[in-house]
């Protein structure tokens, strides 16, 4: 086995010359160095053990790097607290690496932990060590620390500090104590502008549209004295933009003078956030156009918005320009890539990227595994999962919770059963309300109701509206109105106003014919103001994204759309389908069932696609709710009508129809 470069290195330093016999002792600097250019913890043990035999150990200067440098990855931090527990009367130098490397690695607690532990140690903080400290107290949402941290800050006479000011209204603001922050904010005006810079006011305006109080941010904003940069712009515009204040987003965007990369990523990433992905995607076009150069971030946003609308051919354009421009497959921009194309329901050019990324972290391996999951492909996510275990990364919640959905859609309920077993007992991982879902949903598929029913009865912790959602349609689909009617009590007790629980229980009367129940729920939903949720689809045709909503008219084409709908209904007749007017809701005459059905999104978006596109031979739409079994059929007898791939993206998961059949196997 050949030696280290760094072995080689220490041996240099101990051979023994002719003329005497003592060993060379390294000094300072030279421990320094070396720990500055370590690159894995291999190295760092190595100069570690270096750092013991010469004697070192107690030389607080040498101990502050060696702590800095173990901090760089979350996994080394039991290194960090070992080297600083064996290290005999900390100075403030030592302390505030140990707090700095907790905080940066979110162990928030410790961090504070460690704090007190300092002050009980009579070690007095300085500028260094508030901000990670007060950045922790934010994490944690924890007020009353943040206002003890706060007297500290007084004590140390901290307060003028720019760096310590900002940290200090930006923790005030994350924990919510917004009448705190502007105290703070306002009594800095006696000390003068320079001491409040123009991130002091991003934070405080950041703050106030963090907590929707966007008006006070545009107040705020209005009298800013100092120079308005383009951080503040973005600042103000994200906030808006979360808010749902488009339109005032939009208002200030033209405003700006200098727009950087940072504004237009806010802007495509507000508009991807308010669920409009053609404007997202236009301002990306936009952007490139006054040819203002994309960042990693940006990149990430304008694949996210495709990935939403299931804009493929926009999508694929953008992955060509990452490559042509010199991006690489850097982790954030493989996952984005990934997740796209996933979401697109190409999960073959998702695993193209995939392979040849040569950076994969747990993100990436769980973007992956979750697109194998929602297009129905167990085999794909199970090889992905045990590669990902022999690349020696160990599963988090997320990993399992796709690797149990992946059994969930291709309905392998005993798998899905053994990866819960396995991530609760050999990873001991904490399930949250999702896993429990979807064990639920697990149960449910085979009509194993009552064990469902158990399950949600035995968690440990109370089963939120998507659990009791879950049982729902488990009971709609095996026709268990008993139980369909308990669940829904249950959904109604804890959100009164979802309109999910009410059309479920709707359609479970329907279905059963119990048309005076069906109007009695819809009666209920009228008085109690609830209304049901509008149902819309997207498309990309020859890269461009439209949208419908049910009953949609208003399309140029719509004329064109409605008659190629009614060929296709007529065509599809001649092969077998009939309506199922079961689904509608109300106890209406067949003919009017039929009309209102009819006018379904991903039916007008499919009409659409067959005018628009000769040429197409694969016709993706994305849907903002579960498709209905009406159109689950129209689909599959589209695909064999017209020799073309379906795919549909509901809400729960794709659906790929080929030559008259769904990859669902008729179960979602």
């Amino acid at each position: 086995m050949k030696p280290s470069s760094l072995s080689k290195l220490f041996s240099n330093t101990t051979k023994r010359s002719p003329a005497k016999s003592k060993t060379k002792t390294m000094d300072e600097p030279q421990f320094i160095s070396l720990i500055h250019s370590s690159k894995t913890l291999k190295h760092l043990h190595q100069i570690h053990a270096q750092i013991i035999t010469h004697l070192q150990f107690s030389n607080p200067r040498i101990i502050t790097q060696l702590i800095s440098s173990y901090s760089f990855k979350p996994t080394f931090i039991n290194h960090v607290l070992s080297v600083f527990s064996r290290f005999k009367n900390p100075n403030l130098y030592v302390f505030n690496s140990l707090i700095r490397a907790l905080a940066d690695n979110c162990y928030y607690m410790s961090s504070i932990s460690y704090f007190v532990v300092m002050l009980r140690s009579n070690v007095k903080p300085n500028y260094l060590t508030f901000p990670f400290v007060l950045k922790s107290v934010g994490s944690l949402q924890e007020g009353w620390v943040g206002m003890e941290v706060h007297c500290n800050v007084l004590k140390a006479g901290l307060l003028r500090d720019r760096v310590v000011l900002v940290y200090l209204v930006d923790m005030y603001a994350k924990v919510g104590l917004l009448d705190c922050a502007r105290q703070v904010f306002d009594e800095s005006f006696q000390w003068g502008d320079g001491v409040r810079s123009t991130l002091l006011w991003n934070v405080l305006i950041n703050g106030y549209c963090r907590a929707g109080k966007w008006r006070k941010a545009m107040e705020l904003f209005e009298v800013m004295p100092v120079e308005k940069y383009g951080s503040t712009w973005s600042t103000l515009i994200n906030g808006l933009m979360k808010a749902g204040e488009i339109d005032r987003a939009m208002e200030i965007w033209g405003c700006v003078v200098d727009k950087d990369v940072v504004s237009w990523t806010t802007m495509i990433n507000g508009f991807s956030q308010n669920g409009q992905y053609e404007k997202a995607l236009s301002m990306f076009g936009e952007m490139l156009e006054q040819g203002v150069r994309p960042n990693d971030q940006t990149i990430g946003c304008v694949l996210l918005a495709c990935a939403k609308a299931g804009a493929l051919e926009t999508g694929t354009w953008i992955h060509e320009y990452v490559l042509r421009n010199g991006f690489g497959l850097r982790k954030g921009v493989t996952a984005a890539l990934v997740d796209m194309y996933a979401k697109c329901g190409s999960v073959e050019n998702a695993s193209r990227v995939f392979d040849v990324a040569q950076e994969k972290d747990i993100r990436t391996w769980s973007v992956m595994i979750w697109g194998c999951a929602i297009n129905g492909y167990l085999d794909k996510a199970l090889d992905c999962f045990n590669k990902m275990m022999y690349a020696g990364i160990k599963p988090d919640g997320v990993v399992f919770l796709a690797i149990i959905t992946a059994c969930l859609h291709a309905g392998n309920v005993d798998q899905g059963l053994h990866f819960f077993d396995k991530m609760t007992h050999d990873y001991s991982i904490e399930p949250t309300m999702k896993h429990y879902a979807v064990i639920v949903d697990l149960y449910g598929r085979e009509g194993r109701l009552n064990q469902a029913l158990r399950f949600i009865k035995n968690m440990p912790i109370d089963p939120d509206f998507v659990i009791w959602g879950s049982l729902f349609r488990a009971c709609r689909v095996h026709k268990n109105i008993q139980m369909a009617e308990y669940a829904s009590e249950k959904l109604l007790g804890l959100e009164p106003k979802h309109p999910g629980g009410y059309v479920f229980l709707s359609n479970v009367y329907a279905q059963a014919g119990k048309w005076q129940d069906v109007e009695r729920v819809r009666t209920e939903m009228k008085n109690k103001s609830v209304a049901k949720d509008s149902g819309w689809s997207y498309i990309e045709v020859h890269g461009q994204v439209t949208s419908f909503v049910t009953g949609d008219h208003f399309h140029y084409r719509s004329d064109e759309i409605h008659l190629k709908l009614d060929e296709i209904t007529k065509n599809a007749r001649e092969f077998g389908y009939m309506p199922e007017t079961e689904c509608a809701l109300h106890n209406i005459e067949e003919e009017e069932k039929e009309e209102s059905l009819g006018s379904h999104s991903e039916k007008l978006a499919l009409a659409f696609a067959l005018i628009s596109g000769e040429n197409l031979k694969v016709i993706r739409i994305v849907k903002n709710l579960k498709i209905c079994g009406d159109c689950h059929s129209l689909m599959k007898y589209a695909s064999k009508m017209t020799n073309k791939d379906i795919v549909v993206r509901d809400i729960k998961r794709f659906h790929h129809f080929k030559n008259g059949s769904c990859s669902c196997q008729d179960y979602w």
